[in-house]
């Protein structure tokens, strides 16, 4: 003979009724705030990645390190292109970090291309706290 839930030992205690409180039925979902909570969601994660895209995925300032040099105790140059729409200008940040990856400068950097022109070839000499290990750009945007 097989045991269910509903089945009941022969030496359960049983409980007069109404003195222990009730059974409580299982409450129904209710799918109109689920729906909402999930559409706040979604409505927040778009706001975060139109942000971040406009901080940090521009095309239109497209940067590239093409060397940084010349390191002494207090100094790196960095040579870099940036890719601004046509005539346009930017605002760079430059760092340096050292061999341990501290960061020992930082500079914003403006450039501004001429009528007809998207290259802009930029050598930036970045004074430092210490020692330099490397000269980067972090990004570029366009000016406030």
């Amino acid at each position: 003979m097989s045991e269910t839930h509903a089945t009941l030992e022969p030496n359960a205690p049983v409980f007069p009724p109404g003195r222990y409180g009730r059974r409580r039925a299982p409450q129904r979902r209710r799918p109109v705030l689920v729906a909402l909570l999930a559409l706040v969601l979604v409505a927040g994660l778009t706001a975060v990645s139109f942000r971040l895209y406009r901080q940090y995925g521009d095309p239109a300032y497209d940067v590239q390190v093409i060397s940084y040099g010349d390191i002494t105790d207090n100094q790196v140059v960095v040579d870099f292109r940036v890719n601004l729409p046509d005539g346009g200008s930017a605002v760079c940040l430059l760092r340096a970090r050292d061999h341990a990856g501290a960061e020992v400068a930082r500079e914003e950097v403006p450039v501004t291309a001429a009528a007809g022109e998207r290259h802009v070839t930029v050598r930036h000499r970045l004074a430092t706290e210490a020692r330099p290990f490397i000269g980067e750009v972090v990004r570029c945007r366009p000016p406030a």
